[in-house]
């Protein structure tokens, strides 16, 4: 006898979005780096721009889908593409982007957004990358802190509002860092690097807590947290372009996977995986092709990973960005919603439960949402606080706090190095000391090897 499993979110559909509700003329990066390309706040959404020279970025007001003209809302600060963007959960108006040109700049979109809308000076410049930057991740409870990951395989949290780098782990990374992203509390991250390793950061110590064998294929591993479940998940490819595959691991016992070889399809595009903390609903959307597969996790169950359903389209994914839970529309019934861009639309993609009307509130349905207020502040989290998340009921619709206007940004003074004969010879007496300490330790502990005979 089979048994049909019960869950409110077994039927959860997506429909394809109708051309009214999509934005048409979409021109999309080029760029071929390891990245979503899509950012999603609550009230914008941010698509990496082609341009001949430099990066840009498109910016779209989530409620005015329409045919792009000529003339579209952008900002073209970078001298290099941009790689990665993300909107800060707790002000929709601010974006971060990272660019090859070795910056993340922190830009202030208006609430007048038009066509004319046209950013070349960014509010916030954080400088102190030495190679192009690859990741830029907000936290998700500390107002004003971002991480970031770069080709000099280091990771930085910095205070954005000061412009300051104030956390750096940097030799930790054998290779270029393909993904990062912040656990449920934000006390910690987690990166798969191409050198196929997983790890656990902890980014106020400044050190790896964690460290084990990632995913065996070298394109494009991904990292993932299941909300509050306490899993981590990676999902790229097997060993030799075998498909493309997933781990789930408990964050407490990285060594031995919970599920180590999840297959998912022989696809050859990266995956982007998503994660519904409130349903508890994994998302894989493909790269280079139109799946959105999904699956609900269940931890207290015989069975952790019980696939649902897919969106399926025969217009192959580009990029992809998930909506926070605040946006979504519960007169539909709708728990997520990605957004899509393909050759040349930017597509929203719905998810809800079905049900016979939805003029009552599904309660059932919905907890409540995290709201946009975060739960301290920059110096707060440094310090060592550890903050709950801010929740609001959706019955009636989410509405933003009052932000203000425009944040005020603190640019950070630049260390040009020496400017005068004296400043000049006094860094050369540091470094001469300095080398001259470093050349003393190595003698040392050359010293103590020969004579434990291991010189």
């Amino acid at each position: 006898m089979s048994i049909v499993r019960k869950s409110k979110f077994r039927h959860v559909y997506a429909d394809a979005p109708k051309r009214d509700d999509q934005w048409d003329g979409i021109k999309f990066t080029k760029q071929a780096w390891d990245s979503n390309y899509i950012a999603v706040g609550g009230k914008f959404v941010a698509v990496a721009w082609h341009v001949g020279g430099g990066g840009a970025v498109g910016v779209f007001d989530k409620e005015n889908p329409r045919k792009l003209g000529a003339e579209v809302p952008i900002i073209t600060g970078h001298t290099g593409p941009v790689l990665d963007l993300d909107f800060s959960p707790h002000n929709d108006h601010i974006l971060a982007t990272a660019s090859v040109d070795c910056f993340v700049k922190i830009w202030q979109i208006p609430s007048d957004l038009g066509d004319s809308f046209h950013a070349t000076e960014p509010a916030q410049i954080l400088k102190g990358h030495r190679r192009k930057v690859g990741g830029v991740r907000f936290h998700p409870l500390a107002e004003n802190v971002v991480a970031t990951t770069s080709a000099d395989y280091s990771v930085k949290i910095w205070d954005i509002q000061a412009g300051e780098a104030v956390k750096d782990i940097s030799g930790a990374h054998g290779n270029l860092i393909q993904s990062l992203e912040w656990n449920y509390t934000g006390e910690l991250l987690a990166t798969h690097a191409k050198d196929k390793k997983l790890r656990l950061l902890d980014p106020r110590a400044q050190e790896v807590a964690s460290e084990v064998a990632g995913l065996p294929g070298t394109k494009g591993g991904r990292v993932f947290w299941c909300g509050q479940t306490g899993l981590i998940g990676a999902v790229g490819f097997a060993a030799g372009g075998a498909g493309r595959m997933y781990r789930l691991y408990d964050h407490r016992d990285m060594e031995n996977p919970i599920v180590n070889r999840g297959q998912i399809d022989h696809g050859s595009g990266v995956i982007m995986p998503f994660y519904d903390a409130d349903t508890n609903i994994l998302f894989f959307a493909g790269k280079g092709d139109g799946n959105v597969r999904y699956y609900e996790i269940t931890p207290e169950a015989k069975k952790l990973v019980n696939e649902i359903s897919a969106f399926q389209s025969n217009q192959p994914t580009a990029g992809a960005g998930f909506m926070p839970k605040r946006g979504c529309s519960v007169s539909d019934v709708e728990i997520a919603r990605i957004y899509r861009v393909t050759d040349k639309y930017l597509q929203p993609l719905k998810f809800c439960v079905p049900r016979k009307t939805s003029e009552i509130f599904a309660d059932d349905v919905y907890v409540d949402a995290v709201s946009d207020e975060p739960g301290c502040g920059a110096e707060e989290w440094f310090n060592g606080a550890n903050p709950e998340y801010n929740r609001v009921s959706l019955e009636h619709g989410f509405v933003a706090r009052e932000a203000p206007a425009a944040v005020e940004f603190v640019q950070a003074e630049e260390d040009t190095g020496p400017s005068s004969l004296a400043e000049y010879k006094s860094a050369y007496e540091e470094l001469t000391n300095r080398v001259d300490y470093l050349q003393a330790e190595l003698d040392k502990a050359n010293a103590k090897l020969a004579s434990a005979g291991l010189n």
